[in-house]
């Protein structure tokens, strides 16, 4: 049984990144339907105003700690968690499914992105079994998942940002079996090197928030003022704890 912790009433799963890795394999191997969510705290935010988006984060059955702000939060608890980046976790996912030969799916980003994806990984991994691609622009779920299950896909990476890519697989894991599911919001771009990664110093540093919102000003609106409500949040939710 993994341990859990909880943020401001939405839990976190509290693991090393080889525990989170193994029990993906696991799941996989074992044939069972999983949702992985790679939280960070806009989606807590927006789970906060969402009911809907707020059960998919709870019935979840991997949520791991994406962010800074998260690792963060759960600091202010007391709680020592490594950062699970996102991008991280899916080349490591990438990696299990070359060496096992899991059956690939890749679903989102603009079409560009997609197909330039789907190149290098082919061309770095010759024997990847690459089942399924498709670019984030469609409209009809039932169809994409159709799709998705004829191809015989069982480890499906979606990246159609936050909360579309959670309700997308949500619905994946109702519908097939056997299927293990990560939703990875702006990861194939960055996979892809059509936008850059924030360089090691600002990950060191938990700043890779800051180096994407100054390349990528457009973010500026949904980092602020989530970024700071969301870590008063935090502080106020482990004040409160500690006064207990």
């Amino acid at each position: 049984m993994m341990e859990i912790a909880s943020i401001q009433g939405f839990k976190i799963n509290l693991l090393k990144y080889t525990e989170a890795l193994n029990f993906v394999k696991t799941s996989l191997d074992n044939g069972e339907n999983i949702q992985i969510v790679t939280i960070n705290p806009e989606m807590i935010e927006t789970a906060k105003r969402n009911p809907d988006f707020a059960d998919v984060l709870k019935f979840s059955e991997l949520v791991i700690p994406d962010s800074f702000g998260i690792k963060l939060a759960l600091a202010f608890k007391g709680i020592k968690q490594e950062q699970i980046r996102g991008v991280d976790f899916a080349a490591s996912l990438i990696e299990l499914a070359d060496k096992y030969g899991y059956k690939l799916a890749l679903i989102g980003a603009k079409p560009e992105v997609n197909n330039k994806l789907t190149e290098i990984l082919k061309e770095k991994y010759p024997a990847l079994n690459i089942v399924f691609s498709h670019d984030g622009y469609f409209s009809d779920d039932t169809q994409m998942i159709e799709e998705i299950k004829n191809s015989g896909a069982n480890l499906v990476l979606t990246a159609l940002g936050a909360p579309k890519q959670e309700f997308f697989n949500a619905k994946l894991k109702s519908t097939l079996q056997g299927v293990a599911s990560i939703g990875l919001g702006g990861t194939f771009d960055v996979m892809a090197g059509c936008v850059a990664e924030a360089p090691e110093i600002y990950r060191k540093l938990g700043l890779e928030w800051l180096y994407r919102t100054v390349k990528q000003p457009e973010r500026f609106k949904r980092i602020f003022p989530t970024l700071p409500l969301f870590l008063f949040h935090s502080i106020m939710e482990a004040l409160k704890k500690s006064k207990e």
